[in-house]
């Protein structure tokens, strides 16, 4: 779960690219049925996702793990089932910590470059991201006014994001508080 995390992000690519290609052992059986992951946006998605899910998991586990058994176990002896105790006491308890994970998965995911270029290439129009945008036009003559703007919307879009996120863990918190 937590090898992407310290593999270095092109070797995460290639595996990717040796599993999910369409001579890899998942890609070949995908592809039999249309769907294909290499050198396709869904590609990128899925190598975004792979990069970035070991941080949402790790945040939602230090979550759940800070969970007092105790609220769950009177919450049975109440007589409530195990997903009712779920989504009414684990569930509120650990959705900081779910909010978390998801704006540093999406961090991670909007900054992936390594995977999703050995992955699936940088195509215009196909699987070109924002990193990788931002790269081509710095290997450009005179492609630094483009790359700056879109390094300005990438701050943008992230400042949104973490905004967005701080004023819902905020209101989160004060419902599990209860006030």
């Amino acid at each position: 779960m937590h090898l992407p995390l310290v593999l270095p992000p092109v070797v995460t690519g290639w595996l990717l690219l040796m599993a999910f290609g369409t001579r890899g052992p998942v890609g070949a059986l995908l592809a039999e049925v249309g769907i294909v992951f290499a050198f396709r946006w869904t590609g990128a998605a899925l190598a975004a996702a792979v990069m970035a899910f070991p941080l949402m998991v790790r945040a939602i586990r230090l979550s759940i793990e800070a969970v007092d058994p105790k609220l769950e176990q009177a919450a049975g002896t109440l007589g409530a089932s195990r997903p009712w105790i779920f989504a009414t006491v684990t569930l509120p308890l650990i959705l900081p910590g779910i909010l978390a994970g998801a704006v540093l998965a999406f961090a991670k995911a909007m900054g992936e470059f390594g995977a999703t270029i050995t992955f699936v290439s940088n195509i215009p129009g196909e699987t070109r991201t924002l990193p990788s945008a931002i790269y081509a036009f710095l290997q450009t003559p005179g492609g630094e006014t483009q790359a700056l703007a879109l390094a300005g919307v990438s701050v943008a879009v992230a400042m949104g994001a973490l905004l967005i996120s701080e004023w819902v863990a905020t209101r989160i918190a004060r419902r599990v508080a209860g006030g």
